[in-house]
């Protein structure tokens, strides 16, 4: 009984974490979501004992997929304030 409701609020956070992505207008911000989903997603496989699977989850999407994200928005410029005062100037 108790797997059953740590399974279900994993299954909210795991929603939540992905439209909190979706919807952030800070790149950097959307990132971090994309990783939080991956670590669910990787308890997940642990769950249902694949740990190779959570594993590889673990390394690619956690560490890997987020650290590339982030170094690459560090190495742009950031223009999410112009593009959000140009739409607000337009209102």
């Amino acid at each position: 009984m108790i797997a059953v409701i740590i399974i279900i609020i994993m299954a909210v956070l795991l929603l939540a974490a992905a439209v909190y992505s979706v919807i952030h207008r800070d790149l950097l911000f959307a990132v971090l979501g994309t990783g939080i989903v991956s670590l669910i997603l990787s308890l997940f496989f642990y769950l249902l004992q694949a740990p190779d699977v959570a594993l590889t989850e673990a390394a690619i999407g956690i560490a890997l997929t987020t650290i590339i994200f982030i170094i690459t928005i560090r190495n742009t410029t950031r223009d999410e304030d112009e593009i959000i005062d140009k739409e607000n100037e337009k209102l």
